[in-house]
């Protein structure tokens, strides 16, 4: 399974359109549109999986660069996901120091 990512997408681009892109050039097994936890809306890229390599190399060539919902895209090979630190909460601000005349 060749996982593709799929980048600079319009926010207006759908899963179907995603797939219409990349089946011209074979099975897809899935898309994943990133969306933003918040406000449920569109990150702007995605994830593609192709069981067939050399299907998806094919794909990866001919649809980067391409328009996908009126935006052109950038597409290349998914780098494997490393784990990330969490990102701790906050620390807060400063404070201390005086303020005002003494």
């Amino acid at each position: 399974m060749t996982s593709i990512y799929v980048g600079n997408l319009s926010f207006d681009a759908t899963e179907e359109d995603i797939r219409a892109a990349f089946a011209q050039f074979g099975a897809v097994a899935s898309v994943n549109v990133i969306m933003d936890r918040e406000t449920g809306k569109s990150r702007g890229f995605a994830f593609v999986e192709m069981p067939d390599s050399g299907q998806a190399k094919e794909a990866i060539e001919k649809v980067n660069l391409s328009e996908i919902a009126g935006r052109r895209v950038t597409v290349n090979e998914a780098r494997p996901k490393t784990d990330r630190p969490r990102r701790g909460g906050g620390g807060g601000g400063g404070g201390g120091g005086r303020r005002g005349r003494w």
